[in-house]
């Protein structure tokens, strides 16, 4: 199915104002880019477009109070200096299994401040020397790299969902 159309159906007879969260899995995106999302999403929280055949976010709209961008499995080379300026509170965000294969690439990711969280397993880049230790010295507001911190400690999972802690329920 077309990213566009299942945009659509996500929606399920609400305004692209009320959605906070919309999950497009395995739809196809006709020329890589995203496709039928707009910047009526200033809502969005949490976006997963996983597996459909992206090159580029170059085309995300402005999503102010996203916090979540899962866009693994997809062709991601580059490309990726629109997420600071559109995605501002970005916490967590997930590029594994792209065509990432240089820092370089994700240096542009020094300007997302909120940035905790960054997943680049199975890209190129994190076959090079010194990957872990690069990543983390490039973008030092990091707290995690591929699900686990500078000291190879496993995301709690109280964290796994989006980098945010939660309460402890009494």
């Amino acid at each position: 199915m077309e990213m566009k159309k299942r945009i659509s159906l996500e929606l399920r007879n609400r305004s692209p104002a009320e959605v906070a969260e919309l999950v497009v899995d395995n739809c196809v995106s006709g020329d890589g880019e995203v496709e039928g999302l707009t910047d009526e999403y200033a809502e969005l929280e949490i976006l997963s477009m996983v597996n459909a055949g992206l090159t580029s976010l170059s085309k995300l709209p402005p999503l102010p109070k996203l916090r979540k961008l899962e866009v693994s499995d997809n062709a991601i080379a580059g490309g990726l200096d629109a997420l600071a300026e559109k995605c501002p509170n970005l916490t967590y965000l997930n590029l594994s299994g792209n065509k990432i294969k240089e820092l370089s690439a994700i240096e542009v990711l020094q300007n997302l401040k909120n940035l905790k969280s960054l997943d680049l397993y199975n890209c190129e880049v994190s076959t090079l020397d010194d990957y872990r230790e690069s990543v983390f010295e490039l973008l030092s507001q990091l707290t995690y790299l591929d699900g686990y911190d500078q000291e190879d400690n496993e995301v709690p999972d109280s964290e796994a969902d989006d980098g945010e802690p939660r309460p402890l329920s009494v």
